[in-house]
């Protein structure tokens, strides 16, 4: 074909449908209506010779044409976004909204901090959080609904990204828990008995506590799951109900005076929490500029 004769806005169309594996939420992502978006593919493929998507696995699946092709369209789009958008980044003056993925424990912690460091040196910024699951997040970060994701994000190998902390789970109890009197004089092999004389709480948007139950072979205990730790300290205030958690978080509860933890050998237990974004966005001043602030305020943070 002609690169003469090809409309970038279809490239654009192929990039999203690559993304979303869905026509119609490319279409959405684009703003254009699904008609258009199919009949924009229609005349794509025309132009390439290819079908470059076929049906499949509730979506699309992409050609090997469309599999060679992607990585070359999203530089091209990407370098083009860069150089269309690389104006400076003035932080007293901007008042660009931030987009950020962070979990109801990330909002706890990381807010105040976030929101002082803005405050005092990018006063007129705003912040949106919008919490995603874990398969959104990378789409959201490419398409730009999100800027940037903070948090223990073990399986987002398509971004780029930074570690910010390390940290450990832990196993979270009421202060008055019966296995504690036990697990402070247990021995090595009383660990197993006392872990599966446990009933657990999880949390579902953190699969490794899933998966450490499951490895410990304790997944028929579970009795509750929820979907945010800050809801948990209560009910396990309440009951003897354990629920694995980061430990930075749960020696916050343990200050409180009225829960305690017991840190097991537990497979998994290791977590790094991280800031990731999108390579399409890697240049972007005001984002660069945030990514820059955010790793400083952990690095003082210590």
């Amino acid at each position: 074909m002609n690169i003469n004769t090809l409309d970038l806005n279809l490239l654009r169309l192929f990039d999203a449908i690559w993304r979303t594996r869905n026509v119609s939420r490319a279409a959405e992502q684009l703003g254009h209506s699904q008609p258009a978006a199919s009949q924009g593919l229609a005349r794509l493929r025309q132009q390439l010779g290819d079908a470059l998507f076929v049906r499949g696995g509730g979506g699309v699946a992409p050609t090997p044409r469309a599999e060679a092709l992607a990585l070359a369209v999203q530089s091209a789009l990407s370098t083009l976004e860069q150089a269309l958008t690389a104006t400076a980044f003035d932080p007293r003056r901007s008042t660009r909204s931030f987009r950020l993925h962070l979990s109801d424990i990330g909002e706890a912690r990381f807010l105040p901090r976030l929101l002082a460091m803005l405050q005092a040196e990018a006063p007129t910024t705003r912040v949106e959080t919008r919490p995603l699951p874990l398969d959104e997040i990378a789409p959201a970060l490419d398409s730009g609904r999100l800027d940037v994701a903070i948090g223990y994000l073990s399986a987002m190998d398509d971004t780029l990204s930074l570690p910010l902390f390390r940290d450990r789970y832990v196993i979270l109890l009421r202060r008055g828990h019966p296995i504690l009197r036990h697990w402070r004089r247990r021995s090595a092999a009383d660990e197993a008995e006392l872990l599966s004389g446990l009933r657990y709480a999880v949390v579902r948007s953190h699969a490794d506590t899933l998966r450490i139950l499951s490895l410990l072979g304790v997944e028929g205990n579970i009795r509750l799951s929820a979907a945010n730790f800050l809801s948990l300290p209560d009910t396990v205030k309440a009951t003897d109900l354990a629920v694995l958690m980061p430990s930075q978080t749960a020696l916050q509860f343990v200050a409180g005076g009225e829960h305690a933890l017991i840190e097991p050998d537990m497979p998994l237990r290791e977590l790094t929490v991280s800031l990731h974004w999108s390579r399409r966005f890697a240049h972007d001043p005001a984002l660069r500029w945030l990514r820059g602030r955010i790793v400083d305020m952990f690095e003082t943070a210590g």
